[in-house]
């Protein structure tokens, strides 16, 4: 398997001009700013207890990281 890097620097096992390597249409908001304050929302834990963000922090500071793709 061979992988090709694009102009951003990403590697992945996809050829460049394959689907799953093109980037967002021009002018389309790519998640929040830094800084911004997320919407509250509710995802699973390792466990699968569901969790709400903001309630389950009780106002304590969260890194959350959002990983633009992913080609597996």
């Amino acid at each position: 398997m061979t992988t090709e890097r694009d102009e951003l620097g990403f590697d992945a096992p996809a050829p460049l001009g394959h689907p799953g390597r093109l980037g967002l249409p021009e002018g389309w908001e790519g998640g929040p700013k830094v800084g911004e304050t997320l919407p509250d929302f509710v995802l699973p834990d390792q466990h699968g207890s569901r969790r709400r963000f903001h309630a389950d922090r009780a106002g304590a500071r969260a890194v959350v990281v959002f990983y633009r793709s992913a080609v597996w």
